[in-house]
């Protein structure tokens, strides 16, 4: 632990740095490989959405001495081979069925209970409308287009507007990437499925906004020196949350993960693995984005400006100068505790040689 924390004094002096931004091609193949492939699995494969978004009849059927795979055949049996059957809290079996009329739905229940031996007043139904999801679907879009507007706003005015978009970029990757593990994996999206989505915007926005403030403060009047670009000085600030960010997320996805396992594996409770599913996944991307994604993002933006250019100019050429090779502009912020004390390496001096003593001019 404590071998954790030096590396982290040192991360934040500088004394050790690792090129995040430096590298940011890199992370956008990686990001830009699963972008396309989630996308690919959302367009192609599909979400499989709940009976609450799609509409049918739920229901709900005591524990018997019938397991699941025989219940599914008295569904197929009965006429509805398109019937999900799963098993909730060991203590009942779930069988979501497509639309189906009320009097056609009593009668299937009259015909199940009797197939898996049970009391048909034991057996309770649930019909869902088509028109339930779409609602929610649209109060959910309706919410996710408020947060976006208010968080921009307020990122434009406490930042500025490149890093109000580039948060949204990471936004974005979080979101696609989220919902496309669930298409990749055919795992079921639910209300609780939305609100664990709606969830992770706040958390990655939270991780990528530590990060900014950090930059806005290493790079304030960073145009009236010529020791650091714009480039060096937001890799220092990812590099000095870097623990910070770390530690946020373990503290986060180690309880969601607890929550997942204990959910799925012991409770088999829908609502909990769903909600918790979103919540895991979400956190990851959430982290990675912040770093790999966000902060690079911004500096690609920062340096299409003049004036940025100009800094990066003037900082080369005073490397250059004093002897500096170009290529290790990277490695400079680490040659000192703090930015604001680091010195340039010195080159080698060419002051004229003066002669010897017995050969100069007598005034």
């Amino acid at each position: 632990m404590s071998r954790f924390s030096n590396l982290g004094d040192r991360l934040y002096t500088g004394e050790v740095s690792y090129d995040f931004v430096g590298k940011r091609k890199k992370w956008y193949v990686i990001s830009a490989v699963l972008l396309v492939v989630t996308l690919a699995a959302i367009i192609f494969r599909g979400l499989n959405l709940g009976i609450e978004f799609q509409g049918g009849a739920k229901y709900n059927i005591p524990s018997t001495t019938k397991s699941v795979a025989e219940i599914r055949d008295v569904f197929t049996q009965l006429g509805q081979p398109s019937s999900i059957v799963k098993e909730v809290g060991g203590e009942r079996v779930e069988v979501q069925i497509p639309p189906i009329e009320v009097e056609a739905g009593e009668a299937l229940k009259q015909d199940v209970a009797e197939a898996v031996e049970v009391a048909a007043d034991l057996i309770t139904v649930q019909n869902v409308g088509p028109s339930w999801g779409a609602d929610i679907t649209r109060t959910a879009l309706i919410g996710l287009g408020v947060f976006i507007i208010l968080v921009s706003i307020f990122l434009a005015i406490y930042f500025e507007f490149r890093m109000a978009i580039a948060a949204l970029i990471a936004l974005a990757h979080d979101l696609i990437l989220t919902i496309g593990v669930y298409a990749i994996g055919g795992f079921e999206v639910t209300p609780a499925t939305v609100i664990g989505v709606l969830t992770i915007m706040g958390y990655s926005l939270y991780d990528t906004v530590v990060i900014f403030d950090k930059v806005k403060e290493n790079t304030r009047g960073i145009l009236g020196q010529s020791r650091f670009s714009y480039q060096e000085s937001a890799n220092l600030a990812v590099n000095q949350t870097l623990i910070r960010s770390l530690n946020t997320s373990l503290s986060s996805v180690l309880p969601t993960l607890a929550i997942l396992i204990v959910g799925a594996g012991i409770l088999r409770a829908g609502t909990l693995v769903d909600l918790a599913l979103a919540l895991f996944v979400g956190m990851l991307v959430g982290t990675y984005s912040s770093i790999f994604v966000a902060v690079p993002a911004l500096v690609h933006m920062k340096e299409q400006q003049p004036e940025i250019k100009s800094l990066e100019n003037r900082v080369r050429s005073r490397r250059k100068n004093a002897g500096i090779a170009v290529d290790q502009v990277e490695l400079l912020e680490t040659q000192a505790p703090a930015m604001g004390t680091t010195t340039l390496a010195a080159g080698p001096r060419s002051q004229p040689k003066r002669a010897p003593r017995s050969k100069r001019k007598k005034s």
